[in-house]
This record gives structure tokens, sequence and C-alpha cells, in this order.
């Protein structure tokens, strides 16, 4: 199972809880949904299961190798909810998998500027610098996710590893 699939499955789940939620039910979900989205727990999420379910459809489009399809659905979301740092972490994901670096950079830097915390788009950020031979900025990275996790999350472990891969390369 993919990150991607671990993601959408909370998000799936903790849209079903926020009806339970609005229906009084004594369950919560928001720092469990911010966790599995790579968002910090103050992060806001989808309102809705409409947007849990667009956000899966990219994710299943993403999961695919469809990141052109998953941009299509991508651009729907941003176009009701701008700010969405799960959407535009998502978006600059795609866009790096197609090889539009800058446009990548650009979505990430928004992602971040909705939720500076954001496990995956920090990840995914440092990623794309050692892409674009910035190993300074990628640790720069690496230590947002080292106070945000504690050194402890997947995005933490993956972006390390990736970055003693790079070093090892470099020599």
């Amino acid at each position: 199972m993919t990150k991607f699939s671990r993601s959408f499955d909370a998000l799936a789940l903790a849209a079903t809880a926020g009806l339970v939620l609005a229906s009084m039910a004594p369950l919560s979900s928001g720092t469990a949904l911010a966790a599995a989205s790579g968002g910090s727990s103050s992060s806001s999420t989808s309102s809705s299961t409409s947007g849990a379910a667009d956000i899966g459809a990219a994710q299943a489009k993403i999961d695919a190798g469809n990141y052109r399809g998953a941009v299509d659905v991508l651009k729907a979301i941003l176009a009701d909810q701008p700010m969405n740092p799960d959407a535009l972490n998502l978006m600059g994901y795609s866009h790096r998998k197609l090889g539009n670096k800058d446009k990548a950079l650009d979505y990430y830097t928004q992602a971040l500027a909705a939720d500076p915390k954001h496990k995956g788009a920090n990840e995914y950020l440092g990623e794309l610098y050692l892409e674009m031979d910035d190993l300074a900025k990628a640790e720069e990275r690496l230590s947002v996710l080292a106070a945000a996790c504690a050194s402890s999350c997947e995005e933490y472990a993956d972006l390390k590893a990736a970055i003693d891969d790079f070093k090892a390369k470099q020599g």
C-alpha cells in the first residue's frame, strides 16, 4: 500500500467520521485526518465528504501514474478551496512527476503557506530541491520535518533516505 493510498483511506475515514460528528456522535477525527493527509494537527481539513472523495479521485489517478488526470481533478478542488494544502501538495507532486519543476515549486510553496508544517509538502519540496541539486534547501525541509514529527514520521524517513542517497551519489 502506497503512502498515497494510506492518505486516501484516512481521508475517507475522516470524512465519514466528520459526518458522524455532525450527528453528535462521540468521535474525533480532525487530528487523524490532518496527520494522514500530511498536515499538522492544526491544519484545516476538507469540510465535506465530496471534498475527501475528490482528493481520493485525484489520489487514485496519481497512484495509477495518471498525473495529467490528477491535475484536472485537483484544479476543480482548488477552484472551490484555493488554500487546501492537501490539494496544493498533490498538485505540486503531479507537476513534479510531469517534469514541471517550476509549477511544482509554486504549488508546494502555496501548500506550505497554507500549512507550514504540512509533512507531505515538506517532504516533496525537499525531494524537488534534490532534483534541482540544492542539497542545502532539501536539508532545510528535513529540519522542518524533524521538528514537526520528532524525526519519527514516514515523511522524515523518506526525505532523509533521499538525502543520504543524493550525498552518496555525489561522492
